[in-house]
C-alpha cells in the first residue's frame, strides 16, 4: 500500500515525533543529546526554520518546527539532523544500519491555543513517563528556557507565547501557570493520535481551510478546543 502523502504547510508549526528503530535507544549518554541539539541548531539556521519546542527522550524526539516559506525544508532538516545522528552513533558504537524508524510523524498545528496545547504535551512528556516530577527538572527539553531557568539563544518563541505578556518575566510566569493547570480530559490522547496519523491539529475550520488550500480531502476525528489561557 502506498504511503499517505505528508501534509506540510508554509509558515506553519508542525509537531514532529521521530522514534528509534524498533524503539531502540537513540541517546545513551549526555554527549549524544548535545550532539543532536548542536546539529538541530546548525540546520535550523542554515534552512531558516524556526524551532519552538524540543524534548529529547531516550528513544525518541519531539519537536515543533516551522519550515518557513519552503515546505521542503521540514523534511530536509529532519533528514540532515537524523542522518548525522545515525552516523555519529554508528561510529561511537562500531555498528552500522539504521538508527531511526523509517518515517517521522508530523502534524501541522493551528496557531494559538492549539499550538500551546502541543507545547504542553511535549514538555510534560518526561513527567508522563515518570522520569521527573516537574518539567523544570528535565534538562533536555525547551521548558527550562521558556520559564527563564536557562538561556538558549537559538530557540524561537512562538507568537502565541509572546502574546502571554508584555515582558519576558510576565510571559515566563504565565507559561508556568499554564503548565500547572489541569489538562482537559482527552487532550493528550487526541494530540497523540493526530500526530501518529499525520492529521491536522486544529479546529474544523482549520481543517476545511487546509483542505481547500491543498486540494486534498483531509480526514478529521473530532478534536476539542484547548482550554483558554485567560
Amino acid at each position: 500500500m502506498p504511503r499517505t502523502s505528508r501534509i506540510v504547510l508554509p509558515n506553519c508549526s508542525h509537531h514532529i515525533i521521530q522514534r528509534g528503530h524498533n524503539r531502540q535507544v537513540v541517546f545513551a549518554a549526555d554527549e549524544d543529546y548535545l550532539y543532536y541539539l548542536e546539529n538541530l541548531k546548525e540546520w535550523k539556521n542554515e534552512l531558516e526554520c524556526k524551532i519552538y519546542v524540543f524534548c529529547l527522550m531516550t528513544n525518541h524526539v519531539h519537536l515543533i518546527i516551522d519550515p518557513g516559506e519552503k515546505v521542503e525544508n521540514l523534511a530536509l532538516i529532519m533528514k540532515r539532523v537524523s542522518g548525522r545522528q545515525t552516523r555519529y552513533v554508528n561510529k561511537m558504537e562500531g555498528r552500522s544500519g539504521t538508527l531511526w524508524e523509517g518515517r517521522y510523524k508530523s502534524s501541522p498545528i493551528k496557531a494559538g491555543e492549539y499550538l500551546l496545547a502541543c507545547c504542553r504535551y511535549i514538555e510534560l512528556n518526561p513527567v508522563r513517563a515518570k522520569i521527573v516530577e516537574k518539567p523544570e527538572k528535565y534538562k533536555l527539553s525547551s521548558y527550562r528556557y521558556k520559564v527563564g531557568i536557562e538561556e538558549l539563544d537559538w530557540l524561537d518563541l512562538d507568537p502565541f507565547y509572546v502574546e502571554l505578556g508584555k515582558t519576558k518575566k510576565e510571559r515566563e510566569e504565565k507559561y508556568k501557570k499554564w503548565m500547572r493547570e489541569t489538562v482537559p480530559d482527552g487532550e493528550w490522547e487526541i494530540i497523540r493520535q493526530v500526530v501518529q496519523r499525520g492529521q491536522l491539529t486544529g479546529s474544523n475550520r482549520f481543517i476545511e481551510e487546509v483542505s481547500k488550500r491543498t486540494g486534498k480531502r483531509i480526514e478529521f476525528r473530532g478534536q476539542g478546543r484547548p482550554k483558554s489561557m485567560e
